[in-house]
């Protein structure tokens, strides 16, 4: 039977819903474990057992955002060899035990051990899961649909503060990081068994037939050699160079520094944002509740954002997200009337978030189907340097005893963002026309 060209129009999220809701589950235990360590860090560092030191916190802390580079850069690139499901099993799998490790963990060494492990896994996940939604989100919907997975994160985010301080207080730290496991008990089963492969992935395995099927039944198109990943070692350098492709050689590393800017706002101010805003001159109670009010605008940002750019792009929504960024950073220098500040954080956290999803979202449209995993692989990957260097920066701003100096960073960072993800459409002219804006996310490549 022949490929069919194009995307059959009856797509709808009705279809698709199994598939979003997986993988909304795993990266809601993904932001649940992200989250789990800061959550606990007062009882961490006051448990004498098990020796942790401010500073050994910190390095543990990188060594965990080091695992998540390393995880989406390995796994972005080997999505298309293996396949989608089990790498998303795998990835689950890894930070559970990670998890399960600290539990048990004696000594900051070991404990270390568990968050290496469970970065590995966390920075799996993230590319794959997107990549599986740009695949299966339905036509002129692949911005929402992205933005709406991303919920997960802050919905877990806020989960694992609640856990936090529910549990901790009364039962100690251990049990929070046992909390960890349950993602292999419960999402793992369910991937298993609902979650469908990338019917490129099956083409490229010979398995016509199954990925026809599975075509048909989510109403995707039915994949050719376009849009299948070539087999073995050299498919996997294939992937990688053609992201330096003529028709994107320049967008990749634009997107790289939009990737970078976004996840140093993102860490750096859920880091710092309680610090600043006590140097600024709030309260203890307030500074951490800016936490939460920024966390619940990122989670209406993302779907806001995500209809928005479905209507103009997320090249542009991206862009514009960004400035605003700067414009709300810039803005909390100054010691603002409470209810101005909160108001002025959760507009923040509706832009701040949500632009760095954006550029995922227009990265899912410059990349050919056959490229889009290792693209968004790489992207997430480069972009957690950024989540290295935020916290940094932020703390070294903030030793300096200047927190108007620490949010104009912050603000510079943004426009650096804005700028890097504009010029994305420029870098792609010699595209035959197209830009990530104006070209479907869901069909191959004109190249």
């Amino acid at each position: 039977m022949a490929a069919s060209t194009t995307s059959p129009p009856d797509r709808s999220f009705r279809v698709v819903a199994p598939v979003i809701a997986l993988c909304w589950l795993a990266v809601f235990f993904d932001g649940m474990d992200v989250n789990i360590y800061g959550a606990t860090m007062p009882h961490l560092l006051a448990d004498e057992s098990l020796g942790f030191t401010p500073a050994s916190a910190g390095s543990i802390g990188s060594w965990t955002t080091f695992g998540m580079l390393i995880g989406a850069l390995t796994a972005g690139t080997l999505t298309d060899w293996l396949g989608r499901k089990p790498l998303v099993v795998g990835s689950v799998v890894l930070f559970s035990v990670g998890s399960a490790l600290c539990a048990v963990a004696t000594g900051a060494t070991v404990f270390g051990a568990g968050r290496f492990l469970s970065g590995l896994g966390l920075g799996g996940l993230m590319p794959i899961g997107l990549a599986i939604v740009a695949e299966f989100a339905p036509p002129r919907r692949a911005a929402l649909a992205t933005g709406l997975m991303m919920t997960s994160y802050h919905a877990g985010g806020m989960a694992a503060t609640g856990i936090g301080l529910v549990i901790a207080p009364e039962h100690g730290w251990r049990w929070v990081f046992w909390a960890g496991v349950l993602p292999a008990v419960i999402a793992v089963p369910l991937v298993l068994k609902w979650l469908p492969e990338s019917p490129g992935v099956l083409f490229a395995r010979g398995r016509t037939e199954e990925a026809y099927a599975v075509a048909d039944r989510f109403r995707l198109e039915r994949p050719g050699v376009q849009q299948a990943p070539q087999a073995g070692a050299k498919g996997r350098m294939t992937a990688i160079t053609a992201l330096f492709a003529p028709g994107t050689r320049w967008a990749t590393p634009l997107l790289w520094i939009a990737s970078f800017a976004g996840l140093l706002l993102v860490y750096g101010v859920s880091t710092w944002l309680p610090e600043l805003m006590r140097a600024t001159g709030y309260s203890l109670s307030s500074s951490v509740t800016f936490l939460m009010v920024i966390n619940a605008g990122g989670i209406v940002g993302m779907l806001v954002a995500g209809r928005t750019a479905d209507r103009f792009g997320p090249v542009k929504v991206s862009a514009l997200w960004f400035v605003l960024t700067a414009v709300g950073t810039f803005l909390l220098r100054a010691q603002l009337p409470i209810g101005v500040a909160y108001a002025v954080v959760f507009v923040t956290g509706i832009w701040l978030f949500s632009a760095q999803v954006m550029v995922y979202a227009a990265t899912s449209r410059v990349y050919a189907p056959r490229e889009r995993a290792t693209g968004l692989g790489w992207v997430t990957g480069i972009g957690r340097t950024g989540a290295v260097v935020g916290p940094t920066l932020g703390g070294a701003v903030l030793a300096g005893g200047d927190a108007g100096l620490g949010f104009t960073t912050f603000a510079v960072t943004a426009v650096l963002g804005a700028l890097a993800i504009s010029l994305v459409p420029l870098a792609m002219k010699n595209r035959r026309g197209r830009s990530p804006d104006t070209a479907p996310a869901l069909v191959p490549s004109a190249d």
